[in-house]
């Protein structure tokens, strides 16, 4: 299977001279970034500085990376400024107007779980109610009020449908594997400042052992802040979040959103490595001229067998009514049975019209992945899963 268009090998040759120049002089390039999304966020970065200094830091890791292509060079430089744009929006929005950081966000839905847990499928069902609500993706890269102007808000979705556009012109199999769109229910990664997301596109030991060791207080708060600017002037929403991320940070996560609940979706997790390792090869793939494969395996699975340890040693200390369970084979297997029983633990009305939604949703492609591979190539098998996880996948969920 061709992970990557033709044209990028092209592409990536003929930047192949630039890319070293400006691995070179990182810092120079970081100060032109900065500069950028000052001008674009109507801000200045001294309203962030430990913000902007973790991005240096970042920065300086990718312009260790000697395989990063043209096309991997330009994705961490755009996108790290887009990260900074919106962060320094967001600042310069509720310096603007702080009643906006004393709005409340009441009672969110955070869905977590390895990936390939049904997570998706399970956040699509949870935000049709009325009344709740997912950020959608031009909301997380571009954050503004609901009440701006239309013309601006038309720019902000093309521009963040642009990226989406060429992740899907980049790689012919990227729409199967996670297929975006700038109007469509995005994760929080995209409002997260730093974690192991980054990861996903390059392994960069330095900055690993830094995200290991990292409190996400402030990476939180942020979340919970673009989220109040969303809101801000709206009708009241329940949020529904999601990511497989916030499993690493479930204690920063439940502190900052006090009520939040939990909905945990599990599934062994020798089924979903595969998948998992398949979907960071594209990333990969997409990112640098060469890459290992077999290497892949044992990096992701020391991450997720550790951030899984650390979900499970929060919620023993948890109370009980803050996380609610959703085996994965018990949910496939009579969604439509299940469901109900799911919506009733949050305090949500099933309805024929939810049935319905329930329907919709299960006859989208995308819910039926037949994106799945061999642990083997990337150099793990079953054995070491279960080393790694240990006896979470005999758990019974």
């Amino acid at each position: 299977m061709r992970r990557t268009a033709h044209w990028l090998t092209a592409v990536n040759t003929m930047g192949a001279p630039r890319v070293r120049r400006q691995r070179r002089g990182v810092d120079r390039v970081f100060d032109g970034m900065v500069r950028r999304a000052e001008q674009q966020a109507g801000s200045d970065a001294s309203a962030a500085p430990a913000f902007i200094d973790s991005y240096r830091f970042l920065m300086r890791q990718i312009a260790r990376l000697d395989s990063l292509s043209l096309i991997g060079w330009q994705g961490f430089v755009d996108d790290l400024t887009r990260r900074m744009t919106n962060h320094l929006r967001v600042e310069r929005l509720i310096a603007e107007h702080p009643e906006i950081a004393a709005s409340p966000v009441r009672r969110p839905i955070v869905v977590v779980g390895l990936p390939r847990t049904a997570t998706t499928l399970t956040h699509k069902v949870l935000i049709q109610p009325e009344g709740n609500r997912a950020p959608l993706m031009w909301e997380l890269m571009n954050t503004q009020r609901g009440d701006i102007d239309p013309k601006l808000r038309d720019k902000l979705i093309k521009d963040a449908q642009t990226m989406a556009s060429l992740a899907s012109k980049a790689s012919p199999v990227w729409d199967l594997i996670h297929p975006m769109n700038a109007l469509q229910p995005e994760e929080c990664v995209f409002a997260l400042p730093h974690g192991y997301q980054f990861l996903t596109r390059a392994t960069m030991p330095a900055y690993r052992r830094w995200v290991d060791e990292r409190d996400y207080t402030e990476d939180y708060e942020h979340l919970k802040r673009v989220l109040q600017v969303l809101q801000w002037n709206q009708p009241e929403c329940r949020w529904v979040l999601k990511s497989p991320f916030h499993l690493f940070n479930l204690d920063v996560l439940l502190k900052v959103f006090g009520d939040a609940t939990v909905v945990w979706m599990h599934r062994d997790p020798s089924t979903v490595m595969g998948s998992w390792c398949s979907l960071v090869e594209t990333g990969r793939a997409l990112h640098h001229r060469s890459y290992d494969p077999a290497a892949l395996g044992p990096e992701w699975l020391d991450i997720f067998g550790k951030g899984v340890a650390k979900a499970r040693a929060v919620r023993s200390g948890a109370r009980r009514e803050r996380f609610v369970d959703v085996p994965y084979h018990s949910l496939t297997a009579d969604p439509y049975g299940y469901m109900p029983k799911l919506f009733e633990r949050l305090d949500l009305e099933w309805t024929a019209k939810e049935e319905g939604n329930l329907e919709q949703v299960l006859a989208r492609p995308g819910m039926r992945r037949s994106h799945e591979y061999h642990l083997s190539r990337y150099g793990i098998d079953i054995d070491d899963v279960e080393a790694a996880f240990g006896d979470y996948g005999r758990l019974g969920f």
